[in-house]
């Protein structure tokens, strides 16, 4: 190769190296922006929905939970509370995740009463009990809280069309997964309403562990809200529906 056609090699691999480099830094930026958004995401009102966790733990079994989902907006930050009411101490629980913009979610978890009566305690969940289950289902502490949009490593992957909706592809990835848990999550963010319309949570080694899917919308006062909520774990095949109770206001 001519010393001529050496340098414009290079050339055209440093704009091309440039150009990819640029994307990237402009995919996390975009990234991190809409995980911010979703982070600031809020009711606009206190509201109380009961509804039902469906577990089905094998092909042949069927558990169903009641449970009871109470949000409450503060002038510094909102929560959520959901209780379910199983007839067992595996599927008995409450947690209440207290959501302030700027900081880490705090958790309140109750005990089902088998050390003395019922207690409450505002913890720091260490990433191992944010990777466990919500009344014995297949929803985690980490699903209820949204916590991946928590993560520093936020990346929009691309825009496409999901279930009929403009998605924003959003690509959070875990600085510290544990093992068994989620170490990235690829969520479909609808553009419009900033719903999750699909999410894929992925282990450590790249294999695919749960699917996140929405199953049915309904329309009260105007608006449509989620009533049921399909989640598939796809290393044990168990999965978990919630649905909700949507009565007309």
């Amino acid at each position: 190769m001519t010393r001529g056609l050496a340098w414009a090699a290079g050339c055209l691999l440093a704009t091309s190296s440039l150009a990819v480099t640029n994307d990237t830094v402009t995919a996390e930026a975009e990234g991190r922006d809409l995980a911010r958004q979703l982070r600031q995401l809020q009711p606009a009102e206190n509201s109380s929905l009961s509804g039902v966790l469906k577990l089905f733990p094998s092909r042949n079994k069927r558990i169903e939970v009641p449970v009871e989902f109470r949000t409450v907006v503060t002038a510094t930050n909102w929560q959520v509370t959901y209780v379910a009411k199983g007839s067992s101490p595996d599927n008995a629980a409450a947690v209440t995740i207290i959501h302030t913009e700027h900081q880490p979610n705090q958790y309140c978890l109750t005990t089902n009463g088998q050390r003395g009566g019922e207690t409450n305690a505002f913890i720091e969940l260490n990433r191992e009990q944010l990777m466990s289950p919500f009344a014995g289902s297949d929803f985690w502490l980490a699903d209820l809280g949204l916590e991946f949009f928590h993560w520093p490593k936020q990346k929009v992957l691309k825009k496409e069309l999901r279930s009929g909706q403009s998605c924003s592809v959003l690509e959070s990835t875990n600085p510290s997964p544990v093992a068994g848990g989620y170490a990235r999550v690829v969520s479909w963010i609808d553009i419009d309403t900033g719903g999750i319309v699909h999410a894929e949570a992925y282990e450590a080694n790249g294999s695919r562990l749960k699917r996140f899917e929405p199953k049915a919308l309904k329309k009260v006062n105007g608006q449509w809200q989620l009533q049921e909520m399909l989640i598939r774990n796809l290393k044990t095949g168990s999965r978990t529906a919630i649905e909700f109770d949507l009565q007309q206001q």
